[in-house]
């Protein structure tokens, strides 16, 4: 990102491109460069279908398939940048599918239905909890 907030204009070495974990970071898919490097080496970015590693230059245009551990996003690369910005000036470096929206709210909806079991709870129970389960199991 440039200083006047134009996605494509940041730091992206004389246009030699931007690394894939330093774009991914910037672009908010992983909250850290680590983390981004991580799923990178473990092959869930995927750039035109191939693994790739860390260091990979992005260049504009490129396809990305990202696995971020929570949804499953095919963007395409519009903008360079390997500082981190705010949410909606990330958003422009990149637009995703129209498949990939669908199948994310697909998913989204389907979670929203089917919790799991074990959603609702948080930390260790209290008191009354483990009345209730006492109580739920036949134990008093």
């Amino acid at each position: 990102m440039s200083k006047d907030g134009k996605p494509g204009a940041g730091n992206d070495a004389g246009g030699k491109g931007v690394r894939v974990d330093k774009w991914l970071w910037a672009a908010r898919f992983f909250k850290t460069r680590s983390l981004a490097a991580e799923a990178v080496d473990s092959g869930k970015i995927k750039v035109g279908g191939d693994k790739v590693k860390p260091a990979r230059a992005l260049r504009l245009g490129d396809e990305l398939h990202i696995d971020n551990g929570a949804d499953v996003w095919q963007v395409e690369v519009l903008g360079l940048s390997d500082v981190r910005a705010a949410a909606p000036i990330a958003r422009l470096l990149y637009a995703e599918s129209a498949a990939s929206v669908a199948r994310r709210a697909g998913e989204a909806e389907r979670r929203k239905l089917f919790r799991e079991p074990g959603a609702e709870l948080k930390g260790r129970p209290t008191k009354r909890d483990r009345r209730q389960l006492s109580k739920a199991s036949g134990q008093e």
